[in-house]
Order: structure tokens, then C-alpha cells, then sequence
């Protein structure tokens, strides 16, 4: 067992676990936040996917104790019902979603590309590694990869963080 010291949506938190416990696992079993998902277990489908100090993991596939002192953003802490994350209302108005359950790893995602791309982090299919990328079509596309939609509203996800980055991708 080990104490570990979170910030968890802007909110101090305490933990005493097993060394073996998943992030997934401590913020699902012990600090009930649901909304980042089980899917694979085993970092595929990017169900699970929170934002560490603002970059984006897969929370399935890291240990909680690595994450001393850390700041970790959930589903819950980008927006409420009554004062949703630009992201999760251009979800809902360009229907980014059909059964729901990737939806908060690709909302997590997604705000995490467009920081990335604004911070000037080429990926696998930027043209100049020393330029400063755009969020085109394939960027989109390379970057949220990882975030698997058994419904296949890939379509309407892409709408969604290409309006709330403010281009046509």
C-alpha cells in the first residue's frame, strides 16, 4: 500500500493504494468518477483516456503511484450539465456520440489535439517536424487514432473539434 497525493479536477486528493492500482481503477473504484471508461483494459480503444498535467493518457495503462502530485482532468471536471466545456456542447450539437460509451475518452481527447496543436507538438503525419502544424483533415485524424467508436461517428466527432478549433479540417 502507498499514500498518494492527487489534484483530481482542481481538487486536492488523498489516496492509500495498492502499488498495483491502475489510475483507471483509483478514480473509478475509489474516488467514484465514472465517466472515463473500461473498454479494453489494455490501452486500444481510449475509452479511459483523462488528461495528466494537461497531456493526455490512456488511464488504463498507467499506475496510479506515477502520478504523485499530479494534475488529472476527467470527464467530470471539463463541464457540467449546467456549464458544459465548449467541447462537450459541440459533441452534443454536432451528435459526436451514439451508445455514449467512448465519449468521454474522446471528449478528453479531443481538448487535449487541439492543445497539443496549438503548443506546436508535430505527430506521425505532420510535413515539416519543425514547423508549426494545422489541424487539417489527417492531423485530426492521426491524432485522435487512438480513440476507437464502435458506433462510428467519426464523422460527426471530426465536425465537433473542428468547430471548437476554429477550422475546417
Amino acid at each position: 500500500m502507498m499514500k498518494v497525493s492527487l489534484k483530481v479536477n482542481g481538487q486536492p486528493r488523498a489516496l492509500l493504494l495498492d502499488t498495483r492500482t491502475t489510475l483507471l481503477d483509483a478514480l473509478r473504484e475509489h474516488l467514484k468518477l465514472n465517466g472515463s471508461k473500461k473498454g479494453c483494459d489494455h490501452g486500444q480503444c481510449g475509452a479511459c483516456t483523462v488528461m495528466i498535467n494537461g497531456r493526455r493518457i490512456n488511464a488504463c495503462l498507467s499506475l496510479a503511484v506515477m502520478h504523485e502530485g499530479d494534475d488529472v482532468t476527467t470527464i467530470e471536471g471539463l463541464g457540467t450539465l449546467d456549464r458544459m466545456h465548449p467541447m462537450q456542447a459541440a459533441f452534443v450539437k454536432h451528435d459526436g456520440y451514439q451508445c455514449g460509451y467512448c465519449t468521454p475518452g474522446q471528449i478528453c481527447s479531443a481538448v487535449a489535439v487541439i492543445n497539443e496543436v496549438k503548443a506546436g507538438v508535430p505527430s506521425h503525419v505532420s510535413a515539416d517536424l519543425t514547423g508549426r502544424p494545422e489541424l487539417t483533415n489527417a492531423e485530426l485524424r492521426e491524432r485522435m487514432s487512438g480513440n476507437i467508436c464502435r458506433c462510428g461517428a467519426y464523422s460527426n466527432i471530426a465536425e465537433a473539434i473542428t468547430e471548437v478549433a476554429g477550422r475546417d479540417a
